[in-house]
């Protein structure tokens, strides 16, 4: 029996490299020596992942400025003042917008893999954001000679090109951040916004084969950020329904830190569709405290009272550090939480296992 077991993506980066991106940002030091920087998170972050016996690993984004805007990084058309997100301790996060066409993405994600596979013999999954999160940059006033309807076209074919690009580099998987959906009912608790960025995002699903699908998947949470949410607020009874309408064959949602975990069991057992997987956090990465093995196996034992195992896998509630400048989470706690969630899920295995041997 095996249970599948991936971490979603981000690693807290070493203080030395949220320096140095500063440093570079402020033109103190260049390129070079902030890629310098880079190798060495990266290097560091793969071996140290690597440790903790995870079978599937990630970059940890440590390159990545954000999992939000990384694709438009360096981009001349960005005007810093766009939609700002606001978090419940009180902080918040500003997205820019676009002030020109046409949209083109300056980076795609199969350069990340391509990198962090290089220093690896294990299978590298990689993060990619979703369309919908990109197409709040578009300003809500518009921009003269360049029209919603042509930006969204261009904005898909960019966001194609990131998951196709990635999948034909050899990535083990895909997996599509859609942070912004719990956040969209918060935002518009009719549903209207959540139904427009789920037709969006299968826009963009439907053109892949069902072999790339297969390989593709989806990341939902509250929005974790200096451990606090924009979302957890929003009941997940309220999401999930319409999230896994949404034409992919992972899902890997936060559950360790949500509240009342059967309610939010029995909503993905109705929800689930077949062919489809989820992966249900185990450790709680707002929270210092590193979860021991029996607590995740504990945790894996309770879901898999709702859910066919067929269909169940175990991942980590969010990324660590999804912008590169939080550093509420050490490194450390980072990778032993995610160890502790992969020596749960093997003792998850056994349990189940004697358990299928004294039925029999």
């Amino acid at each position: 029996m095996q249970i599948f077991t991936e971490p979603i993506g981000s690693i807290p980066r070493p203080a030395e490299l949220v320096e140095g991106m500063k440093a570079f940002s402020s033109g103190d030091i260049n390129a070079d020596e902030l890629d310098v920087l880079f190798e060495r998170a990266l290097r560091d972050t793969i071996a140290r992942m690597e440790a903790t016996g995870s079978p599937v690993i990630t970059d940890g984004e440590q390159t990545k400025p954000s999992f939000l805007t990384y694709p438009l990084h360096g981009s001349k058309q960005l005007d810093p003042n766009g939609v700002v997100i606001p978090f419940a301790d009180g902080h918040t996060r500003q997205l820019p917008k676009l002030s020109s066409g046409p949209f083109r993405y300056q980076v795609y994600a199969s350069n990340f893999y391509r990198r962090a596979a290089s220093m690896t013999s294990l299978p590298v999954k990689q993060a990619v954001i979703t369309a919908s999160a990109l197409s709040l940059l578009y300003p809500a006033e518009g921009i003269e000679g360049y029209g919603r309807e042509t930006f969204i076209a261009e904005l898909c074919d960019e966001h194609e090109e990131d998951i196709r690009g990635t999948l034909a580099a050899g990535a083990y998987n895909v997996q599509i951040d859609f942070t912004e959906a719990r956040l969209s009912l918060k935002l518009d608790p009719t549903k209207g916004l959540l139904r427009s960025f789920i037709d969006l995002n299968n826009s963009v699903l439907d053109r892949l084969t069902p072999l790339e699908r297969e390989r593709v998947g989806v990341h939902s949470c509250p929005g974790g950020d200096r451990d606090s949410t924009h979302s957890a607020d929003i009941p997940y009874s309220e999401l999930l329904p319409m999230l896994f309408g949404l034409n992919a064959t992972n899902f890997y949602l936060q559950y360790a830190g949500e509240y009342d975990k059967p309610k939010v069991l029995e909503v993905i057992k109705d929800s689930l569709r077949p062919g489809q997987r989820v992966f249900i956090g185990v450790t709680d990465v707002l929270s210092p405290r590193v979860e021991t093995p029996e607590e995740v196996r504990d945790l894996v034992l309770q879901a898999s009272e709702y859910i066919p195992l067929a269909q169940l896998g175990t991942t980590d509630d969010c990324g660590f550090s999804p912008f590169a400048d939080d550093l509420s989470t050490s490194r450390d706690i980072a990778f032993e939480k995610i160890r502790a969630r992969v020596e749960g899920t093997r003792l998850a295995e056994k349990a189940l296992e004697r358990t299928q041997v004294a039925g029999v």
